[in-house]
């Protein structure tokens, strides 16, 4: 069983320093260096605008100011890392959420509106009126729930998710791991480990067990990135070792990680880079895999 070692570890703290957002920097320091949580708040809080919604590149493939779905649970991740769920940032999201709900009571997976941005190229909108989507629905509706947030739009996005997730048989890896989202942390315990037992094939289905699976593949640590998380009892005790020893292996000499998806535009790969580095040290140390 590897661990990663003090050199390597100071190696990727160094690539964060060098490449890494302001925002992801904060949030190492917070996990490694017992430092405050205001700077992560302020850094949300320049990523969102007067509408409540979230742009400007906080997801770093949609790099335009308009507020977008996927904004708001990049956003929430971050509040949720610190533990510190500002109730002026929640609530103003909450209520671009409720502003941009379809009939269903959920959010796209993109807007429309993404047109008039720069972006990705797979950031294109489900036609003129998207339905509402899991992702990133169901992941937003879990955060909320976690940490206790009260609003009139929680309560329609929620019946949703479960309407959605009881007619799933097969789950893309995205959607795998915003259906884990929102089934650890949904109030109603018994009826999220129900549906966890029946998708949990599926669920399981959704990572690419090989180790040397090619291409944008999600492995079980996307799916259990903390030894608690629902999705840990979806892989057994040796896959788990197996692909923690691999993501040690798999640091660059620059000491950093680098995303397994295309990079569109120069700026993404270290904005990307850094979102990854500082992601995997988290799952190492939550695995006790840090020296």
């Amino acid at each position: 069983m590897q661990t990663l070692h003090h050199a390597a570890f100071a190696a990727a703290e160094r690539y964060l320093i060098l490449n890494a957002r302001l925002i992801d920097r904060a949030r190492f320091a917070y996990r490694f260096h017992d430092g405050p949580v205001s700077p992560v708040l302020h850094a949300v809080r320049a990523y969102q605008n007067p509408d409540g919604g979230f742009g400007s590149a906080i997801e770093p493939d949609l790099r335009g100011t308009g507020s977008q779905p996927q904004g708001v649970e990049t956003a929430l991740w971050a509040l949720d890392d610190v533990g510190a769920f500002d109730e002026a940032i929640v609530l103003s999201a909450c209520a671009w959420l409720e502003a941009n709900s379809t009939e269903e009571g959920g959010v796209p997976w993109v807007l429309p509106s993404v047109v008039d941005d720069e972006r990705a190229p797979w950031w294109q909108p489900q036609g003129e009126s998207p339905p509402a989507a899991l992702n990133p629905t169901a992941p937003v509706v879990g955060l909320l729930h976690a940490h206790g947030v009260a609003h009139p739009w929680i309560g329609p996005a929620t019946e949703f998710c479960w309407r959605t997730i009881a007619e799933l048989t097969e789950i893309e890896a995205y959607d795998a791991r915003c259906v884990l989202a929102f089934l650890e942390r949904v109030p109603d315990r018994e009826r999220a480990e129900a549906e966890f037992r029946r998708l949990r094939e599926p669920l399981r289905a959704a990572a690419a067990i090989d180790p040397d699976a090619e291409g944008h593949v999600h492995t079980p640590l996307d799916l259990a990135p903390r030894p608690e998380a629902l999705g840990r009892a979806l892989f057994s005790d040796d896959e788990i070792d197996l692909h923690l020893d691999v993501l040690i292996d798999a640091q660059n000499e620059d000491g950093g990680w680098a995303p397994n998806f295309p990079m569109w535009t120069p700026v993404v790969a270290h904005e990307w880079g850094g979102h990854l580095t500082a992601a995997n040290l988290r799952t190492l140390k939550a695995y006790g895999r840090i020296a």
